[in-house]
């Protein structure tokens, strides 16, 4: 029996009006049901169809869409936009196909460029005290917070110690630099591969074959749109608003955009929010961001929204009040690893490395596999005379897929301290297999290391030739090529090496307290005294440095 019921649902299936008069003659239950000869003669007669070509090329679009094949999802969006230009769900789905293409989690990459950090007029107190500001941090490595020191932890060329995990604004310049200027501080390792990175370096976009359009411009022309039309329309809105932030780079206009749609709803939707404090933050109105994010949070507390406030707090360099913000959001959100990441970065960016050591096995707890928090607590266990236990988290990060040089490296020299000098060489073979130009010099470096500890200073010798070799700017092993130079006895060329170390690692203090003392055994009393300040300025409280400029001290007041 035929049921009404399931009869208007057919027909509202079709698009018709319950109730309408089918458009084909309805067959009833008792007719007679075509033969299966019948049906292949049909079948025959009709002509074989791709089963591509039967699919609807929207559904197949929204299809590639959410497997993030986003290229295969633009072309089809383009081809039916060619048809229809006016199919508003195909544009919005071409839309967000553009953006999730381009789409990057700016919450944690944020690089400051020279011009960023040259120009900046945001910083509260010039001379800041220790531990308040990121240009200024923690000199003292107490037990507290501090960590190893500087003769066994190594530090960067902007003077923080090695955190065992590369990151963005790891390179960003201190105080305590040593007469170091911002372009030295960021620049690169070899010489005319990189440059420091200006501001908005990685906003920049080129034109792509993607931004073409029906008549050859771009999908959208943003001067041209009725801002205050579509800010009625929140679905597109949103849309258009994340296309202009992340794929056209225009953060002008998704601030107008955003304005717009902030007085439409009446100031009560967080998302608008916390899109404006995005804006002002890309325009550099750090201030006006930190407001929006604030009342974005009034509103609904997110968890993106607390890491935004917290990095506007970070470029204005107020690390305490970023750390007082993660702990608010750390209160709400309990167990999030973005939050307790987050603390422990900004304590390794005031060098208060144990307090930071404390979040990222917070972290583990939650997560297990984070790869930031198993490298840096590995990197802390190696340089705290633990290598037996950094190198089970290196394993750690070998089961989880990692494989890079740096990783067979670091368990090289694990393994290397810890005793079992088997595995060793075998992992610096597996190191020199993966490396490139950008990491060769750092490993033979440590081969070279390991050659010294086990007393072959001829494959040491060897080694950091051909580190420099590799990266002529390499100041670590030209200092250890002047040590082994002193030994040999070819005095002007350990000084040589010592005086390169010095002018391409000017953090280092090796190569200036070497320099020193060798004077100093040569007579050249003045020259030994500026070597040795100029090491004290490089680490404060080296005590041998110290010990020589006592002992110059005393020579010049006899005289």
């Amino acid at each position: 029996l035929k049921v009404h019921g399931s009869r208007a649902a057919a027909d509202l299936a079709r698009g018709l009006p319950a109730g309408a008069p089918c458009q084909r003659p309805h067959v009833a239950g008792g007719a007679p049901r075509p033969s299966f000869e019948e049906g292949r003669r049909g079948a025959a007669a009709r002509p074989a169809m791709n089963g591509q070509d039967q699919i609807n090329p929207f559904f197949r679009a929204v299809s590639r869409f959410r497997q993030r094949r986003f290229d295969d999802c633009i072309d089809i969006c383009t081809e039916l936009l060619e048809k229809n230009s006016r199919d508003q769900a195909v544009w919005f789905l071409k839309c967000r196909s553009l953006t999730c293409k381009q789409w990057m989690d700016d919450v944690e990459i944020d690089e400051e460029g020279v011009a960023d950090l040259l120009m900046d007029e945001n910083a509260v107190a010039q001379a800041p005290r220790p531990g308040t500001s990121l240009n200024r941090p923690l000199t003292k490595f107490d037990a507290e917070g501090g960590g190893p020191s500087q003769v066994v932890r190594p530090v960067s060329a902007s003077g923080r110690p090695l955190t065992g995990f590369a990151r963005p604004g790891t390179n960003r310049p201190t105080t305590s630099s040593a007469g170091r200027d911002i372009a030295t501080a960021m620049q690169g390792n070899r010489p005319g591969t990189s440059r420091p990175l200006t501001s908005m370096g990685r906003l920049v976009r080129l034109g792509t074959a993607s931004m073409q359009h029906q008549d050859g411009g771009e999908f959208v022309r943003l001067d041209a749109l009725d801002l205050h039309k579509y800010a009625q329309r929140p679905a597109i809105a949103k849309a258009l608003c994340d296309y202009m932030l992340y794929y056209a780079r225009n953060p002008r206009k998704a601030l107008e955009l955003a304005s717009e749609a902030t007085q439409a709803v009446d100031f009560k939707d967080w998302w608008w929010k916390a899109r404006l404090g995005k804006a002002y933050y890309q325009l550099g109105l750090l201030r006006d961001a930190e407001k929006q994010f604030k009342s974005s949070l009034k509103d609904e507390e997110m968890i993106s929204t607390h890491l935004e406030l917290c990095k506007v707090y970070l470029r204005l360099d107020q690390p305490n009040a970023a750390l007082d913000q993660y702990g608010r959001a750390g209160e709400k959100f309990a167990g999030d690893t973005h939050i307790l990441l987050g603390l422990a970065r900004t304590y390794d960016m005031l060098n208060a490395l144990l307090r930071g050591v404390q979040f990222y096995k917070r972290v583990l707890q939650y997560d297990s596999v984070n790869a930031e928090a198993i490298a840096c607590l590995a990197s802390h266990h190696f340089y705290t005379d633990q290598p037996e236990i950094a190198l089970r988290f290196y394993r750690r990060l070998l089961q989880n897929g990692v494989a890079n040089a740096e990783l067979w490296n670091n368990m090289g020299l694990c393994c290397f301290y810890s005793g079992q000098y088997d595995l060793t060489l075998s992992c610096f073979e597996r190191a020199l297999m993966l490396a490139d130009d950008n990491n060769m010099a750092d490993v033979w470096y440590n081969i070279g290391q390991v050659a010294i500890g086990v007393g072959d200073l001829g494959l040491a010798y060897q080694a950091f030739k051909i580190a420099v070799s590799v990266d002529p700017n390499h100041a670590e092993s030209y200092s250890n090529l002047g040590v082994l130079e002193l030994r040999k006895g070819n005095v002007e060329q350990a000084q040589s090496h010592f005086h390169t170390a010095m002018r391409l690692g000017p953090h280092l203090f090796e190569p200036a307290f070497n320099g020193g003392l060798l004077a100093f055994k040569l007579g050249e009393f003045q020259e030994s005294f500026e070597l040795a300040t100029k090491a004290l300025e490089a680490y404060p409280d080296h005590i041998e440095s110290k010990e020589l400029i006592k002992q110059l001290k005393a020579h010049f007041s006899s005289l």
